[in-house]
Parts: structure tokens; sequence; C-alpha cells
């Protein structure tokens, strides 16, 4: 996989929206799959500035949703549809029509799963997947230990987790949802070229157990190893970790411009 150091989380959003955006002009419907939390919320602002300037247009852009709580209420204010409705599609101005993601309110939460796997292949599959990575090395909710061919299902969340995500709750985990729908390992593997961006230092180990460390469901971002176009976008805190950062820099400096990640 393709490892690129940013001097910070700016630089990082800036990186990846252009990528977003060069892919957008080239297939202006292309399917963008979508992270939550705070780590690509850079990423979002940078793409939605370039929509305002008119550098991009997105107005055929599809977006797909990573993964979604269960339990809660598609209109509750941190359920993942809700959280997307405001931080990704209202800024590039999208409708619900834009919009693919799982039910996680449905009594019948399997066949959501399965209905939503069926969706994404006949949406094309995803042409880019954005992913963050938890400090236990999970992608999507796919928690350590998770089958590396997993599909689109539901998982339980660790306590880690719930506790690295109760600052979306008031501080408060008894109201972080333990269940989840997730794309699986293998479904984010069928992606067209995935992003993963991460940073600060709480993300250097996870960062350096998926990029150097063995192939191993115990780290579930390790099988991005296996993508034939994955690329880890990294500030300088979480690559502190990485025996080939120096490496992973002169690659990126004598890179083709036109080439772009």
């Amino acid at each position: 996989m393709e490892v690129v150091i940013v001097p910070d989380a700016k630089a990082g959003g800036e990186l990846v929206a252009e990528a977003m955006a060069r892919l957008l002009r080239r297939k202006p419907d292309a399917l963008l799959g979508v992270a939550t939390g705070s780590t690509p919320l850079p990423v979002y602002e940078a793409l939605a500035a370039r929509v305002r300037s008119g550098a991009v247009d997105v107005s055929e852009a599809r977006i797909a949703q990573l993964d979604e709580y269960v339990g809660l209420p598609v209109d509750h204010p941190e359920s993942y549809r809700s959280v997307l409705r405001r931080e990704v599609l209202k800024p590039l101005g999208l409708g619900a029509d834009a919009f693919l993601g799982p039910d996680g309110s449905d009594e019948d939460v399997v066949g959501a799963c399965a209905s939503y796997e069926k969706a994404l292949a006949a949406a094309g599959g995803v042409d880019f997947q954005l992913l963050g990575i938890g400090t236990d090395g999970h992608i999507g909710f796919n928690e350590p230990c998770s089958s590396l061919s997993s599909r689109t299902r539901i998982k339980t969340l660790t306590e880690q987790t719930r506790a690295d995500n109760a600052r979306f709750f008031d501080g408060d985990v008894e109201q972080v949802p333990h269940h989840v729908i997730t794309q699986g390992v293998g479904t984010i593997l069928e992606a067209r070229h995935v992003v993963l961006l991460a940073t600060g230092a709480s993300k250097a180990d996870a960062v350096a157990a998926s990029v150097e460390g063995p192939l191993a469901a115990v780290c579930p971002a390790s099988a991005l190893q296996l993508h034939p176009h994955a690329t880890v976008v990294v500030d300088e805190a979480a690559a502190s970790k990485l025996t080939y950062a120096g490496y992973f820099r002169y690659s990126f400096a004598h890179k083709p411009d036109w080439q772009g990640i």
C-alpha cells in the first residue's frame, strides 16, 4: 500500500479531497464511500470548498454509508445517517436521492444488512472508500478478530470503541449502542480505491500494525495490504511508530504530480 505522511490534519484533508475531486472530474457519478467521526471532517470541508468555488461538480455524485448504529431512529442526531446529512450531503448540496445506507432501526437487522450489500452491488460498487481507523485497528466497525472476508453484517462493539465514541453522546458511554451494522472487511476491499486517513498520536500503534505488521484478523485494517489500490494518509503524529517512515516520505516526494494518490 502507499503511505503518505502529511504535516497535519488540514493537509491530509486537502490531499484526500483533491483525490476525490479528480475522480469526480473523470467519473461525475462516482460512488463515494464515506466514514464518520472527527478524522474525516477536514476532507469534507475541503471538498465542499471546491464545490463552492466551482472547481468540481458533485451534482451527479453518490454517497455510500460505511456503518450505522443499531436501534437509533434514523432521525436521531447521532445516527450516522443524520451525521452524514449534516457533514457531507448538505455541505455538498446533495439530497437524499444521492445517498445509500443501511437502516439501523429496521426490526429485521439481518435483512437490512443483506439489502445494503445488494444495493451497493446494484449501484456498481464503491469507487472511492474513505476510512478512519480505531485505536484497536478496526475499520468500519469491524472489530479485532473480524473475518477478513466478511460482508455487511451486525457487529457487537468492544468496550473500548464504545468509550471512544462516548464523546458524541455527551460523554455518556451508556448512551452508545452496543450493536452496529457495518460493511464487512471483504465488502470494503471491493472498493476500487481505499483511502485510510489517520491523525493524532493515539492512532500511531494501529497505523504501524496495519501498514508494517502481519496480515492478521486481530488488526482488521491490515487487510488493506491485500488491496491493489490502498492509500494510507497520516499526519506526523500518527506516523510516529512507522519504521519505514523515511522511505514513505522519499517515495511520495519522487512521485509524478499527475499520478495523484
